[in-house]
């Protein structure tokens, strides 16, 4: 379990995190966090590099589409969804395991 200050998560910024030695892409929105593996699951690319837009985050690389809340891919390239991670939100703190 990894613990985080919410002011280390900018709204709409991906945050890479390490998660017991697993990459986890970090995102706050609207004042609700979600963690999903940080590593596309079309290739091997770092989503924290990617681009928010409402639930959604794009992979840099091929454009690529997942649902933040729910971990889905939404767009190809990708057809398999991210694995999610809990958030447990402590006020000003968030742990994600």
């Amino acid at each position: 379990m990894t613990t985080l200050n919410k002011s280390e998560l900018p709204e709409g910024k991906p945050k890479l995190v390490d998660v017991n030695g697993t990459p986890v892409c970090v995102v706050q929105i609207k004042g609700e966090v979600f963690a999903v593996a940080d590593t596309c699951s079309h290739s091997d690319a770092s989503l924290a590099e990617g681009d928010i837009s409402d639930y959604k985050i794009e992979c840099w690389l091929h454009g690529a589409e997942f649902d933040l809340r729910t971990g889905a891919a939404l767009t190809p390239p990708a057809v398999q969804a991210l694995e999610t991670f809990t958030v447990t939100d402590n006020g000003e703190t968030v742990e994600i395991g």
